[in-house]
């Protein structure tokens, strides 16, 4: 039994939420798809494909033409850079990065001006936590060409999303300089204004952007983003009404396939307890975007509150593939293969999220229930695995607040209750057992000696050895 009555808890203490900002690559057409398989050239012409990245390293194909309306000379790669670069998009695509970071470090050594593959490297190892890495591997493509703003505005993002606002804010702003007519540019600026809490010049430089150019789509997204931040839901809901609705025949959809502005949708109709509008936005994203973790982690959190365990660790193990570090969704994986009863698989993912952060009190409650209720623990009793339950469960109390706004009902009472209590029918049990087990004869070795005892008297002796 896995006991699917126990989910989650309450993650709102947990502070592992996604910032949403968004760089994207070269800017001036729709964002398009890579179909699977298919090889692209990167082009400085209208139409030709790169990779970018938002703040959480989430890759997704764009054009690389500039957002400006002026293009520099840009060296073409080579055909054995393109090969290994190609080779690199269809595995970042599979959710295999490792294999993605082996191909475009191919690409660059085979062509040392191979920009975009340095910036698809940094993208990857972005992604992977090697923030260094990536930061000089946006430089690196930056240095081949100095006007390339998807490198230049990944790396002002990164160094926010690494809590160097002020440093992004000064390097964005001296390439505004640089570029004075590049959207891209502008418009990561007024991201970086938003996370900073400074909406009124988010909106303005967002708006300056869409100035520049009246097709870049990101800064639209920008503005919705920084009306969410600040709760201004229905501002938000309108600006992406017209990025993905439109507003009449008159007023087509901006960009209906934009991932990133669905999943935002998806992100207030869950602040609005609209549950069946978030999870089809949701998966809206998600169909667009597969490697769009926080899309992953929301649909996987309403398939785990319906009792979907099967389902849910499929997205959560997707998630992992494009983010191997992300612990809400090693967490959440955790619950779900305890849903599953792969015990031993939900213990490995539990633990290894308190060896990153013990301040996680949710799972020494997913462990408390793992303990408590899993037919059988490896390597431990039943006793063992009570006292386990009871240590994890006596842990979660301590660290969760018991009362306040925001906070969860808790169970955990009555779970430490139900665990004592079964440890003490375990050991009545087996007591009981013990005592009605029969007590070994205690002559025990006489019917083997008066047994003997006919062969030596009555019966033939064993023949002798000669001689004897």
């Amino acid at each position: 039994m896995t006991h699917a009555r126990y989910t989650r808890v309450g993650l709102a203490g947990l502070g592992l939420i996604v910032s949403l900002s968004l760089v994207a690559c070269g800017g001036s057409a729709p964002a398009a798809q890579v179909p699977e398989g298919t090889t692209v050239q990167p082009s400085t012409t209208p139409g030709g494909t790169g990779l970018a990245t938002n703040a959480q390293g989430q890759q997704f194909a764009v054009t690389d033409e500039s957002t400006s309306g002026e293009t520099s000379n840009r060296p073409k790669m080579n055909a054995s850079a393109l090969q290994a670069y190609n080779a690199g998009l269809t595995a970042f695509q599979a959710g295999d990065l490792a294999g993605a970071k082996t191909q475009f470090t191919a690409a660059t050594q085979a062509d040392a001006n191979a920009y975009q593959a340095y910036y698809s490297r940094g993208v990857v190892e972005q992604r992977l936590g090697d923030r260094s890495g990536a930061l000089a591997d946006y430089r690196k493509a930056i240095s081949i060409v100095a006007d390339y703003e998807p490198a230049i505005t990944a790396y002002g993002l990164l160094l926010a999303a690494s809590g160097k606002v002020s440093e992004a804010d000064s390097f964005l702003t001296e390439y505004q300089g640089k570029l004075p007519k590049s959207a891209a540019v502008t418009g990561a600026l007024a991201e970086v204004k938003s996370l900073q809490g400074n909406s009124a010049d988010a909106q303005r430089l967002a708006q300056e952007a869409l100035k520049k150019n009246p097709d870049y789509r990101p800064a639209m997204v920008t503005m919705a983003r920084d009306f969410y931040r600040t709760g201004k839901y229905d501002l938000a809901l309108y600006t992406l009404q017209g990025i993905l609705d439109g507003f009449g025949p008159e007023n087509p959809a901006r960009d209906k396939d934009n991932a990133s502005a669905h999943l935002l949708r998806g992100l207030i109709y869950k602040r609005q307890s609209q549950r069946k509008a978030a999870i089809d936005a949701f998966n809206a994203a998600l169909a667009l975007r597969p490697d769009l973790v926080e899309a992953r982690l929301q649909l996987a959190t309403y398939l785990l509150e319906s009792g979907n365990a099967a389902e849910a660790a499929q997205l959560l193990e997707g998630a992992l593939r494009y983010d191997k570090d992300n612990l809400l969704a090693h967490l959440n994986l955790g619950d779900a293969y305890r849903l599953l009863g792969k015990t031993a698989e939900a213990i490995k993912e539990l633990e290894g999220v308190l060896a990153k952060d013990p301040t996680i009190a949710q799972a020494h409650y997913d462990l408390g229930l793992i303990y408590l209720f899993s037919e059988k623990v490896p390597g431990l009793s039943p006793v063992q695995a009570i006292d386990k339950a009871i240590v994890e469960l006596s842990t979660y109390q301590k660290m969760k607040p018991r009362s306040g706004a925001g906070t969860a009902p808790d169970d955990t009472d009555e779970l430490l209750t139900r665990a004592k209590s079964k440890k003490a029918v375990i050991e009545a049990t087996a007591a009981e057992q013990a005592a009605a087990k029969p007590a070994p004869a205690a002559s025990s070795a006489a019917p083997a000696a008066s047994s003997a005892a006919p062969a030596a008297s009555g019966a033939a002796p064993p023949p002798l050895k000669g001689g004897q």
